[in-house]
């Protein structure tokens, strides 16, 4: 595990696509819905003709928390969903998650910040049992 300014990380112990089925199931288990799914080498290889290693966004919601978010800010949506991302670095695996904490450290907002710090444990947590 690896803690970021921004990112909460860990190297796993399973393939790509072990990660991404792994990680999602993680995320499902702790009543997140994966919304999105964004395969980012095949985006930039039929956009850009570029190579690069797998790299997935994705994009995680626990709808209390949402729904209780956008009570509080209107606008948070801006900020939702919780980006996830499972990448390869030459042959180490690695997911990734946002802390909201930082994310949402930037609204003046008090009452997001019991929010945020309830999301990001539930992130750590996912990442952690994978």
């Amino acid at each position: 595990m690896k803690t970021a300014n921004y990112g909460y990380r860990k190297k796993v112990k399973a393939t790509f696509i072990e990660a991404i089925e792994q990680t999602k199931q993680a995320l499902k288990n702790d009543g997140f819905g994966v919304l999105t799914e964004i395969d980012i080498k095949n985006t930039l290889k039929n956009k850009l003709n570029v190579d690069m290693e797998n790299y997935t966004i994705l994009g995680a919601c626990h709808p209390p928390s949402a729904y209780q978010s956008i009570q509080s800010e209107i606008e948070i949506g801006l900020m939702l969903p919780c980006n996830v991302i499972v990448y390869q670095k030459n042959d180490a695996v690695f997911v990734s998650a946002i802390m909201p904490t930082v994310a949402m450290g930037m609204i003046e907002n008090n009452k997001l910040e019991t929010v945020a710090l309830d999301i990001e444990k539930r992130l750590k947590l996912v990442i952690d049992s994978l």
